[in-house]
């Protein structure tokens, strides 16, 4: 488990935009099932979260289409609600950082750590909104 004066600044750069930091299972069951569309960041503490994942989940809120919800969890730190968010992520394997978009509780689009490694967030938020066009 990480340090909470590590995780918590890299925490606030995504629920200070608007994200829900989702602490509990309970959270996480609730957050996904919720009717619309939902964006979940499984964030990390990994450069390729701060260069890219987190940079680009932001930037990719600036377009006309968006997920009517957005939800976090931190992999390393909120053990349980990483392990449940992971439910539903089947059939992908476990990978942070990571981000996927649900429309009602369904998972539509997902971009696992080998998207996001290597690119820039520009990258990132453009694979995202091209998602939010086809599905928000």
């Amino acid at each position: 488990m990480y340090p909470e004066d590590l995780v918590m600044p890299m925490k606030a750069e995504l629920t200070d935009k608007g994200f829900q930091d989702l602490t509990t299972p309970e959270a996480v069951n609730n957050a996904i099932k919720t009717e619309g569309t939902t964006l979940l960041m499984i964030n990390s503490v990994c450069g390729c979260a701060a260069g890219a994942a987190r940079p680009g989940a932001v930037f990719s809120l600036t377009g006309d289409k968006k997920p009517a919800h957005l939800v976090t969890v931190f992999a390393g730190y909120d053990k349980d609600a990483v392990d449940e968010a992971r439910k539903f992520l089947a059939p992908f394997p476990p990978s942070s950082p990571c981000i996927a978009l649900f429309k009602d509780g369904e998972l539509v689009h997902m971009l696992e750590r080998h998207h996001i490694e290597g690119n820039p967030a520009g990258a990132i938020a453009a694979n995202l909104q091209a998602a939010y066009n086809e599905y928000c």
